[in-house]
Formats: structure tokens, sequence, C-alpha cells
């Protein structure tokens, strides 16, 4: 569930595009303004005023922004103003082979996402940087890792909730006898496992394997593999248990300890905005007995904390 607002009338493109334009004339930006605007629309209606915004005006949106932004504030918006895909695409890009490599964010990009979901952003990848994702990926990581991350990419998964148990009991029986029964990891068989099967059915192998062998799977996991193969297999199944409980715990550690880790903040507040923000905020809240809306108000300042509060909203 989004935890998006939009006005009850729908708004007319030409004239957000209008009121930005307003908003960024004369001397120094009404950020207000602009915040409110692009906070409150979603991703077709953000579209449209882009198009509205480059016919009047002759110039990109992201370069006006670009120029009257600054800091975190104005990484959080041109981030916020792409589509689902391009800035999924945008941020891999990035962690692959920016200045700051970010294998992690690759990877919880990567491993958080629905098949269709990294189907359509493999297609945008493409079309923006004129590069297969694959030929990024296979560049910049190396191993397991590499091996997952193209195997998670690479293979269409089953979306549905449905299950076979037959299936989910060998599965478990696969893994147990891949790490905890022998000496030294089978990783071919976590792969294997990991990448070809729905989340419905990791999150009833995880269930299967603690009724079997009465460890958790997220347990043997952390025992057997290590690195940013440990982190995209925990990944993959915190996703398939519960992907909100999992982005309230990144969004955690984000905050947590001395300073804040905004590229994780703003990775996460804005890709989650338009899908499952507000069962984040539930999970949130009851994991850490504190509304994320406060502990984003403790952690920012400024334009920036009224951008991520604009969008997460309050309550939990």
């Amino acid at each position: 569930m989004a935890s998006l607002t939009l006005p009850p009338a729908p708004p007319n493109p030409r004239q957000d595009a209008i009121d930005l334009h307003k908003a960024f004339k004369g001397f120094g930006c009404d950020s207000t303004a602009v915040i409110n605007i692009l906070t409150h629309r979603d991703s077709v209606q953000r579209g449209l005023i882009q198009q509205e915004y480059r016919a009047m005006y002759h110039e990109e949106l992201s370069h006006r922004i670009s120029s009257e932004l600054s800091g975190s504030h104005k990484k959080a918006m041109l981030l916020w103003i792409l589509d689902p895909a391009g800035r999924d695409a945008t941020v891999l890009r990035e962690s692959l082979i920016g200045d700051t490599m970010d294998l992690r964010a690759a990877t919880e990009i990567i491993c958080s996402r629905t098949p269709s979901q990294l189907q359509i952003m493999k297609q945008t990848y493409f079309a923006r940087f004129g590069t297969y994702l694959e030929h990024d990926i296979g560049h910049h990581t190396s191993g397991d890792h590499q091996k997952i991350l193209l195997a998670y990419v690479g293979i269409p998964r089953y979306e549905g909730p449905e299950v076979d148990p037959t299936i989910v009991t060998h599965d478990a029986k696969d893994l147990y006898k891949a790490g905890e029964k022998r000496l030294g990891t089978d990783e071919k068989t976590f792969i294997r496992i990991f990448t070809e099967r729905s989340w419905a059915h990791i999150a009833s192998v995880s269930s299967a394997y603690h009724h079997m062998y009465d460890r958790k799977l997220e347990k043997v996991i952390k025992s057997e593999t290590s690195g940013n193969f440990e982190f995209a297999l925990l990944t993959i199944l915190r996703c398939a248990e519960n992907p909100a409980k999992y982005f309230a715990k990144l969004l955690r550690n984000a905050m947590k300890g001395l300073g804040t880790d905004d590229k994780t903040l703003i990775r996460v507040v804005v890709t989650r905005t338009e899908i499952d923000m507000q069962y984040i905020k539930a999970e949130y809240f009851k994991k850490y007995k504190k509304p994320l809306a406060e502990a984003i108000n403790s952690e920012t300042s400024g334009n920036y904390r009224t951008f991520l509060l604009s969008l997460v909203g309050h309550g939990h």
C-alpha cells in the first residue's frame, strides 16, 4: 500500500508546470511550492508535468531542479521525478559503475524486485545507457555474488501465491544437504533454488526447513555464506517472507548510530512510496516502537526533511 497522497481533483499537468516555473523564477527558489506539487503527484502525473515543462520552457525539469536545489534534497528529488523502472535503472547504474560503487545497493535493488519489475527495468536500463544490465553486472561483480545476480535478473519466475508442497519439501532437503549436512557449502544449490523459485515458494521452503531441521534458514545462510553473496540470499529470503519488514530494517540501519546513511534513506523512501510504504511504516512501528516519520524528522533537516516527510506521510 502506497503512502503517496494525491489531491482530490486530478491536477492539470500544464498548470503544475507553470507553477513550478514560477517557483524557480526570481531570487531563490520557492522550495515549499516545488515540494507541495511534486510529492503529491503519481508517476504518470510526474511524467506529464515533465513533458509539459519541456514543451513550454524548452528545458528539462530535471536540469532546472539540478540547478535550483542542492545536497540530499536535490538527489532525492531527481530520483523521485523518474518513473519506477527508470529510477531503479539509474540507481543500479550508479551503484555498479558510479564514482561510489555500492554493490549492496545494486544487490538490494535486484533481489527485492519482482520478475515483472526486473523485466521492465532491464529494458529501461538498455534504452537509457546503451548497454545490457547483465554486461555491467558481469564487469563489476564476481564469484557467487555475480552468479546469483545474473541468474536473478535472467530467470523468469512465477509471481503467484500457489506452491507445490512436494517440491517445497524437496528443496528444503536439498538446501540441508547443500549446507548444514556437509563440510563446506554447495553454493550452486542455493543459487538454483533462490533464483528459480517464486517468493511464495521460498517462504514455504523457509518454514518447512525450520519445521524439518529445527533451524531457521536465515541462520543457515548466515553461517554458510558471507559478503555480498550472503546479502543477496538474505534479501531474496526476507523479501519472500515480508518485504515491508526488510525495508523497515534497512531504514532503521540507515538512521541508527552516528550520522545518517542518506543514500539508503533516499533510495528506500523514494522507491517504496508508491508501492508499500504504509506497510513499511507499520512494520517499523511494530519493531522499533517509534513512528518512521519521527525517526526521519530527527535525522534530517530543512527542505530535505520536508520532502521525505511529504512522501512518507505522518502517522504509522
